[in-house]
């Protein structure tokens, strides 16, 4: 036994200590790990949403059944989704009838919903319960349940949600006080199952709630979503925007535990498909051959331009990108975002502009380097090609997340690299169109 299972075994680690211990493990020394823990805290560990490979981990696990049964309902879920189908098949088979049918129920959401993200395991009451009887109901059914943020009173006779009391109101009310009348006499905020886990996270915040209910079409309460699932699905959305944003698939997978033929696999499609991109760079400069031959100075500002343009667009996409995840901005709202990075553009491009064509007149006068009779005519080109160049990548890297979210695709899947390759292409025909229009009749 290693020092790391040992200590592990011991039990007198946090929670949190062991799951980061875990997942620097490889998969079967885990696995060894979590068989000599006590059961109980075998379960809070597996609970943990920080705990990678959860799915693999039950599978070899002899008493997975089990686990699985005491794992609150939301993590369970979670743990089965990431499994392929016959593993997910064999864990659910291992499962008394009532659980494995709760746990289908919300396999049967979209990974990215409130109903993915919820829990079964919430504290309900009908109306007609005293606040005596409501605490005396949440002693008896409190170890049950993953959380108790609130009490959800419900009417008797259809189970639809008619108030939430707050556990702090609970407690400071008087003991025969009927519960419909604790809480505030107004509509609960609650979710529906199929709302964006994003939309979720806002609602969450601007209400500053604990948690939230998430109804059916009858206004019945078929879990809730709290606020700690919530953080970790913002952080796993994060993580994964992040790795799209590098033109990579994404992985909830730690680097060390991927292998080689997965990293190929989340990094080949992309890489191929930029490469691709990018050779229309030189299908573009092949059409300008002749321009090339006559003007060679224009190549030495290539690399600039195609840069330029690519900031400028990734720039906007991130800006973009963040706005519309966290509601600042509608697909509606595209235009108003266009007549803002038209100028914003024009005036950036303006910037770098007059800063290329400064480099070059320093440049001559200096005698660093001779730029020809027609200098001036050349720094007029790369700074008027800069303002195209930049105003194009910004209108471009700006529309882009809205196009995608509008054909029902990730924004964040407008990663830089593919801006870049976007822009790079574009930028050489507005570089030497200008090219054309400026130096007509001198070098070319």
């Amino acid at each position: 036994m290693t020092h790391t299972e040992d200590t592990l075994r011991a039990g007198g680690e946090h929670i949190a200590d062991i799951v980061t211990r875990l997942n620097a493990l490889t998969l079967a020394d885990a696995v060894t790990a979590l068989e000599g823990l006590p059961f109980d805290r075998a379960v809070e560990v597996l609970d943990r949403a920080e705990l990678a490979r959860v799915g693999q981990l039950l599978t070899s696990l002899a008493n997975a059944g089990a686990l699985l049964t005491a794992m609150s309902a939301d993590r369970a879920a979670a743990a089965l989704r990431d499994l392929d189908g016959p593993d997910r098949t064999a864990l659910l088979s291992r499962l008394d009838f009532e659980t494995a049918a709760g746990l289908k129920q919300l396999l049967a959401y979209a990974p990215d919903t409130a109903g993915a993200l919820m829990t079964t395991e919430f504290v309900s009451v009908p109306v007609g319960y005293t606040a005596a009887q409501t605490l005396t109901h949440l002693r008896e059914v409190e170890r049950t349940r993953e959380t108790v943020y609130a009490i959800h009173v419900l009417n008797p006779a259809t189970r639809a949600l008619v108030r939430i009391v707050t556990l702090r109101q609970l407690i400071s009310a008087a003991p025969q006080t009927p519960i419909e009348a604790v809480g505030p006499d107004r509509a609960p905020i609650a979710v529906t199952p199929d709302m964006d886990r994003e939309e979720v996270a806002r609602l969450i915040s601007v209400h500053d709630l604990l948690s939230a209910p998430v109804l059916n079409a009858r206004g019945q309460v078929l879990g809730i979503v709290t606020v700690d699932d919530v953080i970790d699905a913002i952080l796993a959305e994060s993580a994964e925007d992040v790795q799209k944003f590098g033109g990579v698939t994404a992985t909830a997978e730690p680097y060390l535990h991927i292998s080689f033929a997965e990293m190929i696999r989340k990094r080949a499609g992309w890489l191929c498909a930029l490469f691709l991109g990018e050779m229309l760079t030189a299908s573009a400069m092949q059409h300008f051959e002749d321009e090339l031959a006559k003007a060679v100075v224009l190549t030495l500002f290539i690399p600039l331009i195609m840069s330029s343009g690519g900031n400028s667009g990734s720039q906007a996409t991130s800006l973009l990108i963040r706005a519309l995840a966290l509601g600042q901005l509608r697909l509606a709202d595209w235009w108003k975002v266009a007549l803002r990075e038209v100028p914003t553009g024009l005036t950036l491009g303006a910037i770098l502009g007059a800063i290329a064509m400064g480099r070059i007149a320093l440049w001559q006068t200096a005698g660093i380097y001779d730029y020809g009779p027609h200098w001036t005519l050349i720094a007029l080109t790369v700074g008027a090609g800069l303002v195209g160049i930049v105003t194009f990548g910004s209108l471009s890297g700006s529309m882009l997340p809205f196009a995608l979210k509008r054909l029902g695709f990730d924004p964040a899947s407008a990663s830089a690299p593919f801006v870049a390759t976007l822009v790079d292409v574009t930028g050489l025909v507005i570089y030497f169109s200008v090219a054309l229009v400026v130096l007509h009749g001198t070098l070319l």
